[in-house]
């Protein structure tokens, strides 16, 4: 009993970190816990080097995560301006035939449009004809308003073109009829024009061609 009350005694003069039982019981290993924790020393800041790697390593982390958004984002970017190419040679081959019928169409001689909006309600009938089931904005501007591609002489609208002046991600790879987009260095090189010389060329080639496969 007398030991235990002595060992209470003791105890109460120890730092509590040391008289855990977890440090065990020999004496010199707990004297060595009260001198280390004594010194003001044992409970100051980690050195700044230590900091230092740790900033290090952080700066590290945000440079990784910061390319991989910027990778990230150019190829939604990319994916985004290619669906915008699709639809503008959808919405230029729309306004190439709505010309075409337009002209092919004409009472008498072929004529152009001298507007886009007669594409959607000709009224050289006694009831209008529609070409065009509507008016398309551009895909890559946006914008409702299209460069025109005049006919020689000022003889109507034979095509269309996007006034963007951007760099197309497509250069190759196009149908027959959008061949002379080949390599163009931007969209506004995109023409759709209706020509009946080209149409009526075409559809010799096609002709041909079906010809040579028969044989």
């Amino acid at each position: 009993m007398k030991d235990t009350e002595e060992n209470r005694g003791e105890n109460r003069g120890q730092t509590p970190i040391c008289a855990s039982s977890w440090l065990g019981s020999d004496p010199d290993f707990r004297g060595d816990c009260r001198q280390r924790i004594s010194n003001p020393a044992f409970f100051r800041r980690p050195p700044a080097r230590i900091g230092g790697f740790t900033y290090l390593g952080l700066l590290i982390i945000v440079a990784v995560m910061g390319a991989g958004l910027a990778a990230t984002g150019t190829f939604f970017s990319h994916a985004a301006q290619r669906e915008k190419e699709r639809e503008l040679l959808f919405v230029g081959d729309q306004y190439r035939q709505a010309i075409g019928s337009y002209y092919r169409h004409s009472p008498g001689t072929g004529a152009y449009p001298k507007k886009l909006e007669e594409l959607i309600e000709d009224k050289r009938f006694p009831m209008p004809q529609r070409h065009l089931r509507k008016l398309y904005a551009d895909p890559i501007t946006g914008s409702p308003e299209w460069q025109l591609v005049e006919a020689p002489g000022g003889a109507g609208i034979m095509g269309v073109r996007s006034r963007s002046e951007d760099a197309p991600i497509k250069t190759g790879n196009f149908r027959a009829k959008d061949a002379q987009f080949e390599g163009a260095a931007r969209y506004a090189d995109w023409q759709f024009v209706y020509s009946p010389s080209a149409q009526a060329n075409g559809a010799a080639q096609a002709s041909g061609a079906a010809g040579a496969k028969t044989r």
